[in-house]
């Protein structure tokens, strides 16, 4: 039976089947129809996959470089409050804590972005996760290696 033309849609311009997002809820390999968090970040072709691998890759290190960030940023304004004269220490550390309220909610969301990759369930976008987490680590990650499995 044929529902093109029922409830006034016929005539519409309707996309095509294959032109919607390939939502998976399970492991896959398969890149056809893949779209990346986003409907526009969407896998055409095998030149396309390779891109968003290292778009992924690139955002999964920059989440490393907030996180080094958030922690030199730490350091550096203990050591300044410590610095200060006990009469300018409650301005100063009602200030730094604003900004690190800020740098935590970056972190926050980032890490949820890249949970939202992860979910994608596709195998190469999971992998591209870890070889951004890899690759930020080595380039930024100056402290523990070790990371609790929480989103952030």
């Amino acid at each position: 039976m044929d529902h093109h033309d029922h409830m006034g849609h016929g005539g519409m311009d309707m996309p095509s089947e294959g032109a919607k997002c390939n939502m998976n809820m399970l492991f896959t390999w398969d890149t056809t129809n893949l779209c990346i968090i986003f409907p526009q970040w969407r896998i055409y072709s095998t030149f396309s996959l390779l891109l968003s691998l290292l778009g992924v890759i690139i955002l999964t290190a920059g989440y490393e470089l907030v996180r080094e960030l958030s922690r030199r940023y730490e350091a550096s304004s203990a050591e300044y409050v410590n610095s200060l004269p006990r009469k300018n220490v409650g301005e100063a550390e009602k200030k730094q804590k604003l900004l690190k309220a800020l740098l935590y909610a970056v972190q926050v969301f980032y890490s949820f972005f890249i949970m939202l990759l992860f979910m994608t369930y596709n195998g190469w976008v999971m992998l591209s996760v870890a070889v951004g987490a890899f690759v930020g680590y080595l380039a930024f990650g100056n402290s523990s290696s070790t990371k609790s499995v929480a989103c952030h």
